[in-house]
């Protein structure tokens, strides 16, 4: 959310303020809905009542469900590269790249330098078509 201070003279600015620390006292003086949902339960038990009876059919569905990402997990995938001077830092490829790799190559190393052999290769980049000619014949 953003509000364009800049349009606002003292006045309005005060008058903004004080609304805003009003719904911060507020906010943070109510207990949890979570907690007040228990007291209404145990209070409408008490009473002898069920909280379905109260509120409807629905009073658990009115709880929001948590959100969730939309992500998928990856694939476990075996490593690419090994440190040969601790061979507990491995790297599959994925993701950044280690400090350890990083501060490696940046003394000059390959990355290829460290591929595990018999297990990895370089994944082959794509070539660029740029500047190519081709011939083509006149009819």
């Amino acid at each position: 959310m953003h509000i364009d201070l800049t349009a606002l003279n003292l006045r309005e600015l005060d008058i903004l303020i004080r609304a805003a620390k009003d719904r911060h006292k507020t906010l943070t003086g109510r207990a949890p809905a979570e907690k007040v949902r228990r007291m209404l339960a145990t209070e409408a038990r008490r009473a002898g009542y069920a909280i379905e009876e109260i509120f409807g059919p629905d009073a658990d569905a009115a709880r929001p469900e948590p959100k969730t990402r939309g992500r998928r997990k990856r694939a476990k995938v075996e490593p690419k590269y090994r440190d040969p001077d601790n061979r507990r830092n491995t790297w599959t490829g994925r993701g950044r790249m280690p400090r350890w790799l990083a501060a490696k190559t940046k003394h000059g190393r390959s990355v290829a330098d460290f591929l595990i052999p018999g297990v990895a290769r370089l994944t082959p980049k794509t070539q660029a078509v740029t500047g190519q000619r081709r011939l083509v014949k006149q009819g």
